[in-house]
């Protein structure tokens, strides 16, 4: 089986895991920046090329797109799937997935809990935006931010009535979201896939740091979710319509709260806490589903040739 790897960096730790690991299951690995392939459209026989060369004989993609070019690495994973390639993070939950109002929305949806969020418009009221999500100390966090940038603690209400009001002055969209204070700057990421989780660690902020991300200096440790965190988790995951996601939450007073639904999550800090192979479950669940997507093709054809 070949299997495409589609990242910029070869050498990073998530990316250097999922080459080595299906090197070791006896399939063939290629890394592809997405931002160098050209996509050629054209009826009923759409194509991809990479430095010139046109793209054949894949079997199965694996998406590992940064949140900066989400529109036109979303759209190379469209390409593989309109080739009939399965891709392991489909181009639509991609798309969903970093965009942070609709995927509290589809959250909100599904009925998972999440700390009450605001968005709003330039002309908005801003005290009464703050006070509708319990006042200061409140989070403000840029929709388009990742990994922790373009998220900032308001701890006083004229520090947040500034913070949304240099935002705004600025043309940025932000949410306004409460502060989680019992979550004493701690939160929680759950390894998904093909429907199960497969790790989970507790990710905790430097001192002084309220975020938690590993980017930003936090340190994982290992935890055993409860049954609450791990049905909030899978429920997560499945309306996004990510097999593969690193959902993060926070614990509160009043169980377990959505924070986001990461569809590219990183390896590094999941299999140092957990001390799990979890590139080789991603792996396995790829074999599963091009092994069945080989079964249907080859039972269409046995029912075409029978008619």
């Amino acid at each position: 089986m070949h299997i495409v790897v589609l990242s910029r960096n070869s050498k990073l730790y998530s990316t250097s895991r999922l080459v080595e690991t299906i090197e070791e299951s006896g399939h063939e690995a290629t890394v592809l920046d997405h931002l160098k392939c050209d996509l050629v459209s054209e009826k009923d026989n759409p194509s991809i090329y990479y430095r010139g060369t046109k793209i054949e004989g894949v079997d199965a993609v694996i998406p590992r797109i940064g949140a900066s070019v989400t529109f036109y690495g979303s759209a190379v994973v469209r390409q593989f799937e309109m080739m009939k390639i399965f891709t392991a993070v489909e181009s639509q939950a991609l798309v969903r997935s970093r965009d942070k109002l609709r995927s509290l929305q589809i959250l909100a949806r599904a009925g998972v809990g999440m700390p009450k969020t605001v968005f709003t418009n330039y002309s908005s009221e801003v005290k009464k935006v703050i006070a509708s999500v319990g006042g200061p100390p409140l989070i403000v966090k840029l929709l388009e931010g990742t990994q922790g940038v373009g998220v900032v603690l308001a701890p006083t209400q004229k520090a947040a009535e500034s913070i949304i009001q240099a935002f705004h002055s600025m043309k940025a969209r932000v949410i306004v979201q409460e502060f989680i204070e019992e979550a004493k700057g701690e939160d929680i990421r759950a390894f998904v896939v093909d429907g199960k989780v497969v790790g989970a660690m507790k990710r905790k902020g430097k001192d002084g740091e309220f975020r938690s991300n590993v980017h930003r200096g936090g340190s994982v440790e290992l935890i055993k979710l409860n049954k609450q965190q791990r049905k909030a988790a899978l429920v997560a995951a499945r309306s996004m319509g990510l097999s593969i996601a690193g959902v993060d939450m926070l614990q509160s007073d009043r169980g377990p709260l959505i924070l986001e639904v990461n569809s590219s999550p990183g390896l590094e800090g999941i299999e140092r806490a957990t001390q799990k192979d979890i590139a080789g479950q991603i792996i396995r669940f790829i074999e599963k589903k091009v092994q069945q997507q080989r079964d249907n093709k080859s039972t269409r054809r046995k029912i075409k040739s029978d008619a």
